[in-house]
């Protein structure tokens, strides 16, 4: 399952995930070096309900971005301007 890194709450870090409607919190020396906001991680749960980062997951995190450019690509296209008159 994907875990996405929400936030840092001082030297802790939030991290939903979605599939499980669950957080993740934990330090953030714990985290995979390379990690940021919006990072993507593989997460897995073990037998007594525990979650644990496996990897950051690079390619959903393309996929992430890609779709975020494509979806301001077309906010721009559909933009007119704005409808006050400049002077």
């Amino acid at each position: 399952m994907k875990g996405v890194l929400d936030r840092f709450e001082g030297n802790q870090a939030v991290i939903l995930i979605e599939e499980e409607k669950a957080e993740l919190i934990l330090p953030k020396e714990d985290l995979p070096v390379g990690s940021d906001v919006n990072t993507v991680f593989q997460v897995e749960k073990d037998e007594n309900d525990n979650y644990k980062i496996i990897e950051i997951d690079h390619k959903a995190e393309q996929e992430a971005k890609e779709t975020t450019q494509d979806l301001l690509a077309k906010l721009r296209a559909k933009s007119s301007g704005s409808k006050f008159k400049k002077k």
